[in-house]
This record gives structure tokens, C-alpha cells and sequence, in this order.
């Protein structure tokens, strides 16, 4: 049996990201206050010398310009899912990192990810990894990666900030029990008090611990930190509650300010829409539909006019997991759409989700897009013009049964969802390329009138060479607008090929004969 392989992921400054996603940007410092103490601050109010732990008066003393924000457990909680969800992309095997509890766990936050069973798929840790980083990005947070055979190894790893802030990366048992011996003590006992009294005897880091008899240090600090000590060196079993995907994704996001314009509406949507993509390519799934919910507030107390919320429904022509281009078709609908009222936070559900398509596995695939990416890359195109534009004002040729060149098209409202797919009668698709074989691409919008001399064509005055022809077309005596004409394709002096035709039957004294209708390329 393979020994395990731990991925832990942790995030230090969740909560202070967590709460800054909700806020415009701005230069100045930023902290985290709970019960009037700093719980996090940002490297800017770390450089005026603002520590956790603070009074929120000292704070302001030393930085009088602070962003205070209140810390939220339930928008912590948001944040992490979202991470939890980029986790289950790469192994199915994920559970959340210790966190503070009952039994004094170490107060680390993140997730933790089994890998042995899944690194052929990803080609080896290193490009795991690599792929790992570049798919958490998006969510914006500062995270610890670390490596380990066990999950509890890992974690301390992760959370290991003295040194090593990228973590270690250990592969085997024996060299773990090496690594985890500087690891300080704070990361293994949460509880101030005990942090205190192991302080106070002189231990510090794990290795100490590890040269104290065990009996002892079960009276002292309880069986549960033996038993801890035991799970990250590998001596005892770990014990893990896994987590899944839930089926349906809904997120909120409180703003930090009232939002006025869609500007400020859509920095917040960002945050939610990379939780949405993360969702969805954990379930290899593809966006069909989502709703952005902007819940409103009144512009004074007396206004009770103002809706509560205004739902915003996106629907890409083809289900996606672009980020980029759910982004640019939500900026073109919410450019479109007038605010009622401030805007206090946001909501986005996502209960439609389609199975993506498979990866392209062909050796040469990434230099030559294949016919269903250049459809979709079309597809993306028109809707985002549909978006910014409007429907009515982007159009696409569509066929007409009629063999008139002039009857054979029309134009409507283009759907993405059907841009460069095959017609309908697709077998009838080889048949028709053959009786189109003799028609130009590029039709005059009239037919125009060409002079004569002896009965031929001229075109700017010089004679038409005849290459190919008759091709005879008798249609539209249904409508009253008969064609009866025979079709040549002739060359001009320049060496250009037309398309011309003349009537079939004779025409009136006077009355032009030859018309050019189209222009090869």
C-alpha cells in the first residue's frame, strides 16, 4: 500500500481578504477589528508598527487614517468554501485544515487534499502544484502550500511562518519526523494559556516536547496533544470528515460601502464569479445559466418606492467555464442596466450546470483550433456584441430556399448558439456545395447594367471573355417575380472573374441585356 501524499493549503490572511473583496480599492492601511481588538492587518498598517492583538484606540493612534472592517465568521466561511471548491477540481479526497475548537486544535485555516491517487493524472506533484496555484489566483488570497505523508504533518507544514513560507515539501515518513522538529509550538496548542504555560518550562518547538516524558505531559496538557503529536509524525491514525461539492452554488458578498454605479456592482461580482467558476470546474461542469441579485437599499428613510432587489439572469449562448467571458458578457448587462437604488450587497445562484466537453487530446491540437473551439470563440463574440448592442442590432445570413442569388439569403438575428454549426438537412450539405461551386461569394446588391458591343458584354468599356456557361435559372414564377436567365462566369481585361447573366428570352429594342451580378475573389 502507498503511503499517502497531503496537500495543505493554508491562507493566513483569509479574513482580511475576505473583508477587502467588498471594499473599492484605496492606498490606505487595513485592519480587522473584533470586540475593539485587531484581529488581522495588512502589510501597510504592519509597517506603521499595528500588531493583532492591539486595542483598536492604540491603532488609530498610530495610524489615524485606518480602514477599519468588522471580522465575519459567516464571510470567512464564504471565502473558504470557494477554496474548498478549487481543492475538489484536483482530488476528491479534501478536508478542511484544524481549526479552533473544543479540544484545542492549532488555529490554522485552509484545506487539506489527499494526491497520491490522482499525481499521474496531473503529471507529478510539481505540475500539480503549479496547476493549484494558477486555479486559486482568482479568488485573490495569499496561500501557504506544504507537503506531507500525513494530513496533520501537512498542515503544521503549511502553517509553518518562521522561514519557510512556501512550506516544505516531504515525501516520506522518515524525513518528516526531521522537519516537524523546529515547527513552533503555537501552530500545534491554539489556546493562549497553554501557549503561556509551555512557554514558561522552555518548550518551544516540537522537538522539545518530543524529549519530555509522555506520561507527564498527558497530566499536564492532556491526552489530545499527545495524540496530535502522534498524528503528524505518522504513529497514530488520522481521522478525516470528507467534504463535497454541493449541487447547487450560492454565494453572497456584503459591500463595504453603497454601491452607486454598476462600476462599483461589478468589482464585487468579480469576487463571485471567480467562486462560481471554481464551483463549477470542480464538477467538470460548464455554466448554462447564473443569476446575479443586487439586494437594493432606500436613498433616504421615507423612500419605500425602491424594490428590494433587482435579479440579473445570464445565460451564455454556450454553457462555459470562462471566466473572462462570463465576466465581459455580466460588464455588458449591467452597462445596460439603471440602478433603482444603492446597492448594499450581492447574491449569485447557479443551479444549471452542464457536463463540460473533454479535453483536446490530440498531439497537435494546441496549433490548430479545432471547428468546435473556432465556433465557440465566434459564439462568445456575438453575444457579447448582442450584449452591449442589443439583439435586433447584430444580424447573420440566414439561408432561403430560392434559387434567385439575389432571394437566397436574408438577414436576422443572429443566435450563438447556432453560428457555424451545420444547416439543417446537413446529408444535402455535399450536394449543395457542388451547385454552389459556379456562384461567386461577393453579390452586388442590384444587379448592374452592362453596355454592349455586337450583342457581348462590356465591362469599363472593354470586352468580357466568356469561360463557363450557360447555367440556366428558371425560378419565381410562384410570386410573380419570374427569373428566367442564363449565367456566365467571364473574365475582364484586368484578368478579375464575373458573374454575369442575360435573359433568357428576348428582350424589348433598347431594353439592357447583360447584367453582372457578382465578384470572385
Amino acid at each position: 500500500m502507498s503511503t499517502p501524499l497531503w496537500v495543505a493549503l493554508h491562507l493566513p490572511l483569509l479574513s482580511l481578504e475576505a473583508w477587502a473583496a467588498g471594499v473599492p480599492p484605496d492606498d490606505r492601511p487595513g485592519v480587522l477589528v473584533a470586540d475593539h481588538v485587531v484581529q488581522q492587518a495588512d502589510a501597510a498598517a504592519l509597517a506603521l508598527g499595528v500588531r493583532p492583538g492591539m486595542k483598536r484606540a492604540t491603532a488609530l493612534a498610530l495610524a489615524a487614517d485606518l480602514r477599519l472592517g468588522q471580522a465575519d465568521a459567516a464571510r470567512d466561511a464564504r471565502a473558504l468554501r470557494a477554496v474548498a471548491h478549487v481543492a475538489l477540481g484536483f482530488s476528491p479526497s479534501v478536508t478542511w485544515l484544524p481549526v479552533a475548537g473544543a479540544d484545542d486544535p492549532p488555529p490554522l485555516v485552509g484545506v487539506r487534499l489527499e494526491v497520491r491517487s490522482c499525481l499521474r493524472l496531473w503529471g507529478g506533484l510539481p505540475a500539480l502544484l503549479q496547476r493549484l496555484r494558477d486555479a486559486l489566483a482568482p479568488l485573490g488570497h495569499r496561500v501557504q502550500i506544504a507537503c506531507a505523508p500525513t494530513a496533520l504533518g501537512a498542515a503544521l507544514l503549511a502553517g509553518w511562518r518562521e522561514g519557510l513560507h512556501a512550506g516544505p515539501h516531504v515525501d516520506d515518513r522518515e524525513a518528516l519526523q526531521r522537519v516537524l522538529d523546529p515547527v513552533p509550538l503555537p501552530l500545534l496548542v491554539g489556546d493562549a494559556a497553554r501557549q503561556q504555560a509551555l512557554a514558561g518550562m522552555g518548550l518551544r518547538r516540537l522537538a522539545d516536547l518530543h524529549r519530555l516524558p509522555r506520561d507527564g505531559l498527558a497530566r499536564r496538557f492532556g491526552a489530545a496533544l499527545l495524540q496530535r503529536i502522534d498524528a503528524a509524525r505518522g504513529h497514530a491514525p488520522e481521522a478525516h470528515a470528507w467534504l463535497t461539492l454541493p449541487p447547487r452554488f450560492a454565494a453572497r458578498l456584503e459591500l463595504a460601502h453603497r454601491a452607486d454605479s454598476t462600476d462599483a456592482v461589478l468589482a464585487g461580482a468579480r469576487v463571485l464569479l471567480a467562486r462560481l467558476v471554481a464551483w463549477v470546474q470542480a464538477g467538470q461542469g460548464c455554466v448554462v445559466r447564473f443569476t446575479l441579485v443586487l439586494h437594493h437599499g432606500p436613498r433616504h428613510r421615507s423612500d419605500s418606492t425602491v424594490p428590494t432587489h433587482t435579479p440579473l439572469v445570464i445565460a451564455p449562448a454556450q454553457p462555459s467555464d470562462d471566466a473572462a467571458h462570463l465576466q465581459s458578457l455580466l460588464a455588458e448587462h449591467l452597462g445596460r442596466l439603471p440602478l433603482p437604488a444603492p446597492v448594499l450587497d450581492l447574491g449569485l445562484l447557479c443551479d444549471e450546470r452542464a457536463d463540460a466537453a473533454p479535453p483536446n487530446s490530440e498531439l497537435f491540437g494546441a496549433g490548430h483550433a479545432s471547428p468546435e473551439s473556432r465556433r465557440a470563440g465566434l459564439a462568445k463574440l456575438v453575444q457579447r456584441l448582442q450584449a452591449r448592442l442589443g439583439s435586433a442590432q447584430v444580424l447573420a445570413l440566414s439561408p432561403v430556399p430560392d434559387f434567385r442569388p439575389e432571394r437566397g439569403t436574408r438577414w436576422q438575428p443572429a443566435d450563438p448558439a447556432r453560428l457555424g454549426a451545420a444547416p439543417r438537412g446537413a446529408a444535402d450539405v455535399a450536394q449543395q456545395a457542388r451547385l454552389l461551386g459556379t456562384q461567386p461569394l461577393w453579390l452586388l446588391p442590384q444587379p448592374q447594367v452592362l453596355a454592349e458591343r455586337n450583342a457581348m458584354p462590356l465591362l469599363d468599356g472593354r470586352p468580357l471573355q466568356l469561360l463557363a456557361g450557360p447555367e440556366r435559372l428558371e425560378s419565381g414564377w410562384w410570386d410573380g417575380q419570374p427569373a428566367l436567365r442564363d449565367y456566365f462566369i467571364a473574365q475582364a481585361a484586368s484578368g478579375a472573374l464575373v458573374w454575369i447573366y442575360r435573359h433568357r428570352l428576348p428582350v424589348g429594342p433598347g431594353e439592357p441585356g447583360w447584367f453582372l451580378q457578382g465578384l470572385f475573389a
